[in-house]
């Protein structure tokens, strides 16, 4: 395709080097890697099959208000966060119906285990972003951190015990640690840039997460980024590759099953 505006890539961590998936000219963000080797991604308010072939309609059964907080359970249903007229609510599919989840509105869905959901939500009125779990069925809420920063970005630890995410907390947004039940939260390592959207492998290797130019407020889209790599103890940090992005390059788990790779977007600057 001559002119693109989204690269669906994969970076692959052997050979240090990205390989293209798909160009399109749409605007789709997001990628989840599923364990049959194609790609979730929304754009246009839909969800989407993508894969080397192109992009391929999936039917939520919902309005078309899908955003970039979309994911694979383990069991392989679709969960996924959509707005309505009373905010960003959490829906699971099983290719055959979709289930709203009775959980309070906003809520932004971003990671999954087997036994408990993990999320961004505002509660009370103040539009504090706070990260809460929940089980699948949408049940027994816990809102894991205080409404006196912007808490974001949750995902989950391989072995389950500890969720990682950003917080401005020390200032800007940071990478953070804390064990599922909300203790022991504490950054993992601190320095100028501003930082989104933490991924541990499946292998419990590795951490990857989307650095901005330090100032960034919030994490927009089409900006100069980079992605970058570390151990889960905060060592071995190192930038992998330079990028134009921001929203919609990392925002939800996107590794390989086996650890092995993992998934990104990258945009073409607009006006060129």
């Amino acid at each position: 395709m001559s002119g693109w505006r989204s690269s669906l890539e994969v970076w692959d961590l052997a050979s240090a080097s990205a390989r293209v998936i798909l160009r399109t000219e749409k605007l789709i963000e997001a990628p989840n890697w599923h364990p049959d080797g194609w790609f979730l991604v929304n754009g246009e308010g839909r969800l989407w099959r993508a894969d080397e072939a192109g992009l391929h309609l999936i039917d939520t059964g919902c309005p078309e208000r899908c955003n970039n907080d979309h994911g694979i359970l383990p069991d392989g249903r679709i969960v996924f966060s959509a707005h309505d007229g009373t905010g960003a609510g959490i829906h699971i599919s099983d290719g055959r119906e979709v289930r709203t989840l009775p959980l309070p509105r906003p809520s932004w869905w971003h990671g999954a285990g087997t036994e408990r959901l993990v999320y961004a939500c505002a509660r009370g009125g103040d539009r504090v972003v706070r990260i809460a779990s929940c089980d699948l069925e949408g049940h027994d809420e816990r809102i894991l951190t205080p409404g006196i920063a912007h808490h974001d970005g949750p995902d989950l630890s391989p072995c389950r015990t500890w969720i990682w995410f950003n917080s401005d907390a020390t200032g800007h947004a940071q990478i953070w640690r804390m064990r599922s039940d909300g203790s022991e939260a504490a950054p993992v390592f601190r320095d100028d840039h501003v930082n989104w959207f933490p991924h541990p492998s499946p292998c419990g290797s590795h951490v990857i997460w989307l650095a901005y130019a330090p100032g960034t407020q919030d994490h927009p889209r089409d900006r100069p980024v980079a992605l970058h790599i570390m151990r889960p103890d905060g060592t071995g940090r190192r930038k992998l590759l330079d990028l134009w992005g921001g929203q919609g390059t990392l925002n939800v788990p996107c590794w390989a099953p086996d650890g092995h790779a993992f998934a990104f977007m990258r945009y073409a600057r607009l006006g060129q």
